[in-house]
């Protein structure tokens, strides 16, 4: 069952354009996977989406003629168990050509076939290919890399991509719950890669779900802390998370600064603000008042009813290019227009959010970008004094990359 889950979700993934996990979410309850099961869907589907040019190149040269869609997918998920995971070959072909259709059992059995006993020939001709096909990165992508953080980074940044990436999770300080949290702490080693990250912690295994439920931890990369460390969020002060869901950083940032009262966090879209009211309500939080606010409109009415902010975090849609290896299908929606579609909208963020700055306040701007359109030269552009600028590369850091600029206030622009 979970090598037909990951064969639908990849067939709708292509079919669709929606993202992977919120397929794959649908379809393995639909499909009544268990635990284990789920991550092999799992496995299948991103392993498959992030070696996708790879795949079907290979498909290309085993198999000359026109191939039906259905069929490729089928391939794909066969290839990728073959080349680029560690199943069994024999559970690999056997598995995915019972999912065949009868006509095309016998072209599927072939072909996989082929590819295992040719493996050696194959991984051969891919080491000679160029980096964007052999890690399966978009050629525009790869050349911005380039450009902007040199041959060796981007070398490993596109084989970092394709890497499945650790959980990592963060003790929620503000549950009403001492012994749990006790609990979570003497049963959890504490996160020590780069800078200090107090109550970060690797998830080894499955997360306990009583953990989740009692609102004790909330799964979270430990660069998204950068940000909300930088602003710096002091008690007493007012202070607005301006594109707040699903809610980890304003979490966050309660409990940087000791209690969620002062604490204001918005989002635009309907359902996600309902997604942070739940989140906020599980983590013990439910005093963070929420609104939903387009920052890009400067009329807003919901804006105008807000106190003037200390300090507020913009943490920025944006090409998620420092998260790539976590969500595996950006590189294929991403393109040169879209990355600067993001910057102007990003910067029509922070414009639309000086309305409710106190004079003499801050801004952090944030993104989990590593893109300097989407960072330096955006803060650049934008004509805001910068104080302090943090970014984490993995190439350098060893987790997500994420950018944040501490930008002052003056009376010259509220």
């Amino acid at each position: 069952m979970s090598r037909a889950c990951a064969l639908a979700a990849l067939t709708l993934w292509e079919d669709t354009g929606r993202f992977a996990e919120h397929i794959l979410d649908e379809l393995a309850k639909k499909f009544r996977l268990s635990g284990p099961d789920r991550g092999l869907a799992q496995e299948i589907l991103y392993g498959s989406i992030r070696h996708l040019r790879l795949l079907d190149e290979v498909i290309d040269g085993l198999r000359s003629g026109k191939i039906k869609s259905d069929t490729r997918n089928l391939l794909r998920i066969g290839l990728f168990q073959l080349l680029r995971s560690g199943i069994a070959e024999h559970a690999a072909i056997h598995e995915t050509v019972s999912l065949a259709r009868p006509h095309e059992k016998k072209l599927v059995n072939a072909i996989l076939r082929r590819a295992q006993r040719e493996r050696a020939e194959i991984e051969a001709a891919i080491a000679t290919w160029s980096l964007a096909e052999r890690t399966s990165h978009p050629d525009f992508l790869v050349k911005r890399w380039e450009s902007q953080h040199g041959p060796d980074a981007t070398a490993f940044l596109c084989d970092w991509n394709n890497q499945v990436p650790p959980v990592f999770a963060r003790i929620n300080a503000c549950a009403a719950d001492p012994e749990g949290l006790n609990r979570v702490r003497s049963e959890t080693i504490p996160c020590l890669i780069g800078p200090d990250f107090p109550d970060f912690f690797r998830v080894e295994g499955a997360l306990p779900l009583d953990w989740i439920e009692a609102g004790l931890v909330y799964v979270q990369d430990p660069s998204t802390s950068l940000a909300c460390r930088l602003l710096d969020p002091q008690p007493g002060e007012i202070v607005l998370d301006a594109c707040a869901a699903p809610g980890g950083k304003t979490a966050l940032l309660a409990a940087l600064r000791g209690s969620p009262e002062g604490l204001i966090a918005s989002d635009s879209a309907a359902p996600r603000l309902e997604q942070l009211r739940r989140n906020l309500n599980r983590l013990g939080l439910a005093a963070v008042a929420t609104h939903q606010i387009d920052w890009t409109s400067p009329e807003s009415t919901a804006a105008a009813k807000l106190p003037l902010c200390d300090a507020i975090l913009l943490d920025a849609p944006c090409s998620n290019t420092g998260v790539m290896r976590r969500r595996v299908d950006v590189r294929w929606h991403l393109s040169e227009r879209e990355i600067r579609r993001q910057a102007e909208a990003q910067a029509a963020l922070l414009a639309g959010v000086q309305s409710v700055l106190k004079p003499g306040g801050r801004i952090v701007y944030s993104t989990c970008s590593i893109d300097s359109v989407e960072n330096e030269d955006l803060v650049a552009a934008s004509g805001l004094p910068l104080v302090r600028s943090v970014t984490s590369r993995p190439w350098v850091d060893g987790y997500d990359g994420a950018y944040a600029a501490l930008l002052h206030a003056d009376e010259a622009f509220t």
